[in-house]
């Protein structure tokens, strides 16, 4: 399905429609018409979309939009974990929150990446990030009071995020569906991680056992909250699930995670804080209870209890690596010239060694 490059398409797919329809001698229409039958009868075939395909703009825009929430959350979403890395019970608790908040930069470069073969750059994307513009996971706007809050973002955060993004392995675009395959192992390792923190903490003092269950109760209503809206109420999912970016409606996936969760927290030891759950044997799933959503909305309007922290921070830190940004940008400057790659080799081979 090669047809133009990707700036090409982002600026231009309207002209090139109309000069091959001029050139064939059919209308403008007819010539768009074409173009969308062949991307169309490529989703309705499971077949990837990749960025030198010609696309509608709706479907670049919604691509754009939910990677670009996806990597904000991802880099947004390194703070209240990185908060704790200093207060640590344990070394091997260190390292392995280290690694984790590690792990979560990388994925934000993944998805920025994979928005930047759309004709977006990442300075763009982070420009409207910061300017209040887009928006990332409403979770991250929760406080981590307690030691035990990194083992429950662990094991519900993430898990809810495994539990939302394994199906975009198979996202109809493919360097969306590529950069997800590693994501999702790498935040299976961090469900697991929470899971075993978790475990440690309810089995052991009285005081631990109680620090635990008070971060399960603080996390598990947001994190039902991270699958969006109901599906009667989400402007964007009907659409996406035609274009096969998302596989799976916001109310199914929630209702995945919840029956996912149940039998992990008899094994843990601790309750969910719904008193409305329960088996229900003829739907063979769990009944919940309902969902703030007033709650919700009111975080991502800008309400929540961390939002203002979150987005200053993140401000501030993009701020103050502008000098590394420059020094990367001057150095491949000077390392892709022409003059520099001829001049003196033997000499910069030595300096560079």
């Amino acid at each position: 399905m090669a047809a133009v490059t990707a700036d090409q398409t982002t600026q231009s797919t309207s002209g090139t429609a109309k000069a091959a329809g001029r050139a064939a001698g059919t209308a403008p229409d007819a010539a768009d018409a074409a173009r969308l039958a062949v991307f169309e009868a490529a989703v309705a075939a499971d077949d990837r979309i990749e960025p030198r395909d010609w696309m509608p703009e709706a479907y670049r825009a919604t691509l754009v939009r939910q990677m670009a929430q996806h990597a904000h959350s991802e880099i947004i979403g390194m703070q209240p974990e990185a908060n704790w890395i200093t207060r640590a019970p344990s070394l091997r608790r260190k390292a392995i929150l280290m690694a984790k908040v590690q792990d979560e930069a990388g994925h934000g470069l993944y998805l920025y990446s994979a928005a930047e073969t759309l004709g977006t750059s990442r300075e763009e994307l982070l420009d409207k990030l910061h300017a209040g513009r887009q928006r990332y996971s409403s979770i991250f706007n929760y406080p981590t009071l307690t030691w035990a809050d990194v083992g429950a973002i662990g094991w519900l955060v993430d898990g809810a995020a495994i539990t939302n993004q394994v199906p975009l392995c198979r996202c109809s675009y493919g360097p969306y569906a590529r950069a997800m395959v590693r994501i999702c192992k790498e935040e299976s390792f961090h469900q697991r991680q929470g899971y075993e923190l978790l475990l440690a903490l309810s089995r052991g003092t009285e005081a631990q056992h109680a620090m635990a269950q008070d971060a399960v109760d603080r996390w598990w209503w947001p994190s039902l909250m991270m699958f969006g809206p109901p599906d009667d109420a989400s402007s964007h999912s009907e659409q996406s699930m035609a274009w096969k970016i998302k596989r799976h409606s916001n109310d199914e996936l929630r209702q995945r995670f919840v029956d996912i969760c149940v039998p992990q927290a008899e094994a843990l030891g601790l309750t969910l804080p719904d008193p409305d759950l329960r088996w229900n044997e003829e739907r063979g799933q769990h009944d919940f209870g309902a969902i703030d959503w007033t709650e919700f909305q009111e975080v991502l309007k800008g309400n929540g209890p961390c939002n203002e922290q979150r987005i200053t921070q993140r401000r501030r830190a993009h701020e103050e690596g502008a000098w590394v940004r420059d020094a990367a940008a001057a150095y491949a400057a000077k390392h892709t010239t022409p003059s520099t790659r001829t001049a003196q080799p033997a000499q910069h081979v030595e300096e560079t060694a």
